[in-house]
């Protein structure tokens, strides 16, 4: 789940996606992100981008490049005050 999550951030980033609402929508009834998650922007504004960075960086060391965290994500990480969906602020 954190390489779908991480892989969902970096279309965010590419400018594949729209906006997080786009990417969440489509993740939970399109792919079968669990939907108690809220799908995976919703679900990193929810433990934190700093958690979720941590986690990314720890399965890297231990599984390799697969799991490089993109980005976005580490510059979400770095300033705690961006969410991806801004009624969270």
């Amino acid at each position: 789940m954190t390489r779908f999550t991480n892989e969902a951030i970096l279309c965010l980033e590419e400018g594949i996606l729209a906006n997080p609402v786009e990417g969440d929508i489509g993740a939970v009834f399109g792919l079968g992100y669990p939907p108690f998650l809220g799908g995976p922007f919703r679900y990193v504004d929810t433990i934190g981008a700093e958690n979720f960075l941590r986690w990314m960086e720890r399965f890297q060391q231990d599984f390799g490049e697969p799991f490089t965290p993109c980005q976005m994500l580490k510059d979400y990480a770095r300033d705690s005050s961006k969410k991806f969906h801004s009624n969270d602020k």
